[in-house]
Order: C-alpha cells, then sequence, then structure tokens
C-alpha cells in the first residue's frame, strides 16, 4: 500500500481541516451556550474538542513538516500527529475538571506522547523497503 504525499492531496487536507474546525468549535459553542452540564454534554465536550483541536492543528502541522522536514511527509502521518494533538488537549482538559493538573503533570504527559511518536517513527523507518521506494 503506497501512502499519498501532502502535495497531492492539499485540498483535500485542508477541506478536511475545516470540517473538523467547523464541527468542533461551532458544536463547543453550541454546546456551551444552550445544553445543561450533565455526564452526556461532559462527554460530547470531549469529542468535540477533539475534534476543534485537531482540525485546528492540521494546517500548522503542515506548516512544520514542510519547513522542517527534510523529506515530504505522508497524509497518514499528518493526521496521525494532528490527532495527537488533539488527544493531549482532551486529556489535560479532563485533569483540569478534577483540579489535578500541575505543569508537572502536563509535561509528562505531553513527553509520553512525543516519546510514543518517536517509537512510531522508528518503527516506519524500520520497515522501509528499497523495493518498494519507486513506487511512491
Amino acid at each position: 500500500m503506497t501512502s499519498t504525499r501532502i502535495s497531492d492531496r492539499v485540498v483535500e487536507i485542508y477541506l478536511a481541516a475545516g470540517t473538523l474546525m467547523f464541527v468542533g468549535w461551532g458544536g463547543m459553542l453550541t454546546l456551551l451556550l444552550l445544553w445543561v452540564p450533565t455526564v452526556g454534554a461532559r462527554w460530547m465536550f470531549f469529542v468535540l474538542g477533539l475534534s476543534a483541536l485537531t482540525g485546528t492543528s492540521i494546517p500548522f502541522i503542515v506548516f512544520l513538516s514542510r519547513r522542517f522536514g527534510k523529506t515530504p511527509i505522508s497524509v497518514n502521518v499528518l493526521m496521525r500527529r494532528a490527532i495527537w494533538v488533539g488527544v493531549i488537549g482532551c486529556i489535560l482538559a479532563w485533569l483540569q475538571l478534577g483540579r489535578s493538573l500541575t505543569w508537572t503533570i502536563a509535561l509528562l504527559i505531553v513527553s509520553v506522547i512525543v516519546g510514543i511518536e518517536w517509537l512510531i517513527e522508528i518503527r516506519e523507518r524500520s520497515l522501509w523497503n528499497p523495493n518498494n521506494a519507486n513506487e511512491e
């Protein structure tokens, strides 16, 4: 299976980012203004927060990968990194609801997730096959 690069699918990436931002931030605004804070609304807050933060981070990740990346990044890696940003934001919001978030815990969570991404990148590099390099 070949992975497509960013330059091949720029319109689709930004369309997905815009949709995620619109659904996430619009739903978050509706949730905060119109809903009563119940358990269901709290779960919806996290779902919409994940969508909003993921969609918002996509353009920044595209910019950073184009600016500082040595090789073109695949769309799958781009989306995975954007989802990590949303996951970090939701974990930090969940900890803040319980008043247990500190700077140390936040740095530890970010470090763990960056470490997981680093290990995934190492695994992907080890699976590289020179015979399939011409197909991408």
